[in-house]
């Protein structure tokens, strides 16, 4: 936080803004706002510079990265009832074949058709359900707490070489690495790594058959309704005896390095809560905690 005082024959004598730091020098004081805004200020007119703590994330903040994700990952059948994003992918993975509150008017009155809706697909009803975004239904339990972290790009140190090859679809070497839930991928699960919706996806690795694949991972550029461009990382895979050397920060780097080619302004992922090591890598790179989700199902 910044207060600094006015010139004279305003109606006040000094103002506050909060921001980023981006200056402090003998000549300027300088703070960049979160619309961007940059504020220049001689330091002889520097009241308090005050370090504040993490900016409080808005309700709209979290609809509005949501609904990016969720195009980012659509499975590869979508509906909406009643406010509800409605996603179906051959089963595979839960963002996929889950109901997701995105609109405000999205309530439990509408539950009996989401059920319906996944039982004419042969799938179980499952919510997923983003803090502030709704509440499990009485009777359903909630599971798999999942960290969304977020950072805005301009801020990350990425990689200036790039070690990853990309391309357009996940080939035979990649998908070979790719492990979900230290499984192999099942039947229809092609189709759903290959979906994006209003976007553009790319799957990088290191390395190739010829000389070993190192790591992997999927980046997803796609628009949210607050005009921001993000790029979300999933299927990041590090060949286990190569792991703990750095890779998947180094392609986590990439992928993000790839999206900003694209437009993207701002960088997503989502990580269980449990898996410790894994934040903390993350944080490493400079994302930090947006917000968090739960599935919920009936008992």
């Amino acid at each position: 936080m910044l207060r600094y005082r006015l010139p004279p024959g305003h109606s006040h004598p000094m103002t506050d803004v909060i921001g980023e730091l981006i200056e402090h020098s003998r000549s300027v004081v300088a703070v960049q706002s979160a619309d961007g805004r940059e504020v220049r200020v001689a330091p002889d007119r520097v009241v308090a510079l005050k370090e504040l703590g993490p900016r409080p994330i808005r309700t709209s903040e979290i609809r509005s990265l949501e609904r990016a994700a969720a195009d980012g990952w659509p499975g590869v059948e979508q509906a909406w009832i009643d406010g509800w994003l409605l996603r179906a992918g051959h089963g595979f993975t839960g963002r996929a074949n889950s109901a997701l509150p995105l609109e405000p008017s999205a309530g439990l009155a509408s539950l009996d058709d989401i059920v319906r809706w996944f039982s004419e697909r042969g799938l179980p009803a499952v919510l997923l359900l983003p803090d502030r975004l709704g509440s499990p239904p009485a009777g359903w339990v909630t599971r798999d707490e999942t960290q969304v972290m977020a950072a805005d790009i301009s801020r990350l140190e990425l990689p200036t070489e790039t070690l990853s090859v990309f391309s357009d679809v996940p080939d035979a070497d990649w998908l070979g690495l790719y492990r979900y839930r230290g499984q192999p991928l099942p039947d229809g699960a092609l189709e759903v790594i290959s979906s994006v919706r209003d976007g553009v996806a790319a799957f990088g690795r290191i390395g190739s058959a010829s000389s070993e694949m190192l790591a992997i991972g999927r980046a997803a550029v796609t628009d949210a309704p607050d005009g921001r461009r993000w790029v979300g990382l999933t299927a990041i895979e590090v060949a286990e005896v190569h792991r703990r050397h750095g890779l998947g920060t180094r392609v986590c780097g990439e992928l993000v390095a790839w999206g900003r080619t694209q437009g993207a302004t701002h960088a997503y992922l989502q990580v269980s809560a449990a898996n410790t090591g894994a934040v903390a890598m993350y944080e490493g790179l400079g994302f930090t905690e947006h917000h968090r989700y739960r599935y919920a199902d009936p008992v």
